[in-house]
């Protein structure tokens, strides 16, 4: 077996330091072991160092050493210290000048809570050769706050409300909402096809695997392969309004499953239009190509509504996102045909 090649020590090819990393744990991150996380984070890193991070406490989960086995749970706060990196990632982990930052959108906020418009094309935090998400850009733009962590997440090409804890007491209690289902959250999606049902319960189990070219997916276990990582997802379907090639849906999660709704709409011949990993790919080429208003370039999956209760004031709030302009023009397209 070939060995693993070590990161040399050595000013050519190594970076500047990173900062120290701490992630709040979401739940779909949950009830995965420690080791796997850091793998999936660290893609580019040798394994054997990522071991000796966690045997040497560099890494600890609320404040405390633990073991490679350990098992994440809704919440954990996972600090992790700076990893140094090869030449060959360097221009993507190389820190933006916050200059460059988005001027992020702000729907909502006070001394507990910040509520900001996510675009689409933006991932929620870094990883995987991304040196800087939402969550990096909102820190450094806003260093003199002791606290700032995602309350949820949403895939990248996702548009629409995001919600952050500014204190650790906001983040467990919203944590404890989403647990108990408490907290409701509505999307607007537009899909490939005539859907007639006024409202569609689908309940489904989801696998995940990882491709040959190493990228995640998730798919409905069919009862074949199943193990006991499946985990039941539901997903509440209304119909907003429909054309002929294409409906508008609202999509209200009962569960937060990585990918759900992509997926639910999948399996039911429903793909999302714009969705690069599940949807119909040449009726996607077809919409990228297009002129005017019937073009459409990313994936039309939009969180428009986040009900919560207040972590402080107990006051129920709804906080909704406006449809983005590139995803209202495709509207406009269809209602003008």
């Amino acid at each position: 077996m070939k060995a693993t090649p070590k990161i040399k020590n050595s000013n050519n090819n190594i970076q500047p330091p990173a900062v120290v990393v701490k992630e709040c744990i979401e739940e779909e991150g949950s009830d995965q072991r420690i080791d796997n996380f850091l793998f999936k984070r660290y893609r580019n890193v040798p394994k054997s160092h990522l071991y000796q991070l966690l045997r040497s406490g560099q890494v600890r989960v609320n404040g405390k050493r633990i073991n490679a086995s350990y098992r994440l749970q809704l919440g954990d706060i996972v600090r992790i210290p700076p990893i140094k990196t090869t030449e060959k990632n360097f221009s993507r982990q190389t820190a933006i000048a916050p200059s460059n930052f988005f001027a992020f959108a702000t729907l909502y906020e006070d001394d507990a809570l910040l509520v900001i418009d996510k675009p689409g094309g933006l991932a929620v935090h870094g990883g995987s050769g991304i040196s800087f998400g939402v969550i990096e850009q909102l820190r450094a733009q806003n260093s003199s706050w002791k606290f700032l962590e995602l309350v949820h997440r949403l895939d990248r090409d996702t548009s629409g409300v995001l919600l952050l804890a500014k204190k650790r007491t906001a983040l467990v209690e919203l944590h404890r909402q989403i647990r108990e289902g408490l907290m409701d959250k509505h999307y607007l999606v537009m899909v490939g096809g005539e859907w007639h049902n006024a409202k569609q319960h689908v309940k489904l189990a989801l696998n995940k695997y990882v491709t040959a070219s190493g990228e995640r997916r998730v798919a409905v276990s069919t009862g074949e392969h199943d193990d006991n990582k499946s985990m039941l997802s539901h997903t509440i379907f209304k119909l907003q309004k429909s054309w002929k090639n294409f409906s508008l849906l609202d999509a209200e999660i009962k569960t937060g499953r990585t990918h759900q709704i992509r997926v639910h709409l999948a399996h039911l011949g429903f793909p999302i239009i714009g969705d690069d990993k599940y949807g119909d790919f040449e009726v996607n080429k077809q919409l990228a190509k297009a002129r005017g208003l019937n073009k459409l370039t990313r994936m039309f999956l939009h969180a428009h509504t986040l009900q919560i209760t207040h972590p402080n004031t107990g006051e129920r709030m709804q906080l909704q996102s406006p449809l983005p302009k590139d995803l209202q023009k495709f509207i406009d397209g269809l209602e003008n045909q």
